[in-house]
């Protein structure tokens, strides 16, 4: 009797063949080495899946929150509530937020995706930003990735910014633009500035690329990078965008560091 098998796979396409074989040989290399947990070592369902031990000890940010920055709020506020330092200082960027607290957990995760190119999680961190994100993601735009110089990418190899930017792209159908905007000079780490020493450090340092610039007027942005820490960063990507007549510019991350906000001081 003739097999059946190969003509129910053929009047599926030739890409359903190749997803189909593309499974099989990753469920043969899940058997050889299987998937485990980023965090912990332990075996996993899949690759980048955080292991029930581990996954109790990340945080993950939602509401109360500033309006604004994201800034978790440690009582119950209503929805639009701004923290004192948004209304003080209104952040270049109409709104940020981020998936998990910046602590020794959710650091693990990145230093290993920053640094020792880790990327299995990557499915993983893009479906907690699109929830974190997902007001700004459903208003549609073009993810913009946080520019690396060419001399720290060579260094580094890849942009953690941008891999991230294709992982929520992933899950979102959002397209990525890491051309747009551009690094003009290299600047020292940020690691250890305060939030003054961080915005004077990336002064002046992004800019919009020529060609660019008809794309940008009147567009909406999503600002793509791993952690927010004091938003300087993403403030001076923004700031670029805004004078390029940019409709409107958010800006999500992966992590954020956090200290206590009481939004009445």
């Amino acid at each position: 009797m003739k097999s059946m098998l190969p003509n129910s796979w053929l009047r599926y396409g030739s890409n359903a063949l190749a997803g189909k074989a593309l499974w099989l040989w990753r469920k043969v290399v899940d058997l050889i080495w299987p998937p485990q947990c980023p965090l912990t070592g332990l075996a996993v369902s899949d690759p980048g899946v955080v292991h029930p031990d581990a996954w109790v000890k990340l945080t993950f940010l939602d509401a109360p929150r500033c309006a604004i920055c994201g800034a978790p709020f440690a009582y119950p506020l209503q929805d639009d509530m701004v923290c004192g330092g948004c209304i003080g200082r209104r952040p270049a960027y109409d709104r940020a937020r981020s998936a998990l607290v910046y602590d020794e957990h959710s650091r693990a995760l990145i230093l290993a995706l920053k640094h020792a190119g880790r990327t299995d999680a990557l499915p993983v961190f893009g479906r907690w930003m699109r929830r974190a994100g997902e007001v700004d993601l459903k208003n549609g735009g073009v993810l913009i990735p946080i520019p690396l110089h060419a001399r720290r990418l060579r260094q580094r190899r890849f942009n953690q910014s941008l891999l991230l930017a294709h992982a929520v792209s992933g899950v979102t159908g959002l397209d990525v633009d890491p051309h747009l905007l551009r690094r003009l000079r290299p600047t020292p780490s940020q690691g250890g500035l305060n939030a003054v020493a961080r915005r004077r450090n990336v002064a002046g340092v992004f800019g919009v690329r020529g060609k660019a610039c008809a794309r940008v007027r009147g567009g909406r942005f999503i600002l793509i990078d791993d952690v927010y820490t004091t938003g300087a960063t993403l403030e001076a990507c923004a700031k670029v965008l805004k004078r390029a007549d940019a409709e409107n510019v958010t800006a999500l991350t992966l992590a954020r560091v956090v200290k206590p906000v009481d939004p009445l001081k």
